[in-house]
């Protein structure tokens, strides 16, 4: 009897490479879908632009896609498309400005952090549109955060990794990555009710618009350079 075809979804990612390794798009698919969120919000936090960090995004998983042979498995896939990414937002934020001395930031961050007053949203019929209000307080209370906090709050408050994968993403010690999310939050407390920390999971949400313009990009750059048929 001929064995079920397995759906891409309950693949794992060592067989989702092997897939794509040979070429299949749908593969390609399944992991651009499964990682875009995650890989959009870290080069996003790092860019500071939409549009920026959808182009690293794309240019990550390019090269990611035309190097898998370099996938050796050691760590898991999000983790080594994470790196990727993080090298492409760093390397685009480099050319964009010149790179601020870590000295400065940690300077800067021990200055009073600016309180920001925010409405209360008990009682207000409209309160959908007020928690995309307060969502948008929040996003803008994260960028304001210093580079190197700011990441790792990202990745640690936002994402949930642990300190240990924070550590390594960044190349810095597990004792760093708790220093500073030490600081980032309490840059963050400073600025913020503690009532808004319930709409953290929703900062800078993926929509799917976004979700499928990327990972169509992706395919179609792939097509391009996919060598012509025998």
């Amino acid at each position: 009897m001929q064995q079920p075809v397995r759906s891409l979804a309950s693949l794992s990612d060592a067989d989702l490479v092997d897939n794509a390794k040979r070429g299949d798009h749908a593969a390609f698919r399944e992991i651009m879908t499964r990682n875009n969120q995650r890989l959009y919000r870290l080069a996003r936090m790092l860019l500071k632009d939409d549009a920026e960090a959808e182009e690293a995004v794309q240019e990550a998983y390019l090269r990611a896609f035309t190097g898998l042979d370099g996938f050796r498995g050691e760590s898991a896939l999000a983790t080594w498309l994470t790196r990727i990414v993080l090298n492409e937002a760093l390397g685009r934020k480099r050319r964009m400005r010149p790179t601020v001395e870590l000295e400065v930031v940690e300077t800067l961050q021990q200055q009073e952090a600016q309180i920001i007053s925010f409405p209360t949203i008990d009682g207000d019929p409209e309160r959908h549109a007020a928690q995309r209000e307060i969502r948008r307080l929040i996003e803008r209370a994260i960028e304001a955060l210093p580079e190197p906090f700011r990441l790792v709050f990202v990745m640690r408050d936002v994402e949930e990794m642990s300190i240990d994968e924070t550590a390594a993403f960044l190349g810095i010690r597990p004792e760093t990555v708790k220093t500073r999310l030490h600081r980032a939050r309490r840059l963050m407390r400073n600025a913020l009710d503690q009532r808004l920390a319930s709409a953290l999971k929703d900062t800078f949400p993926f929509a799917g618009p976004r979700c499928t313009r990327i990972t169509e990009a992706v395919l179609r750059r792939l097509e391009d350079l996919a060598p012509p048929a025998a």
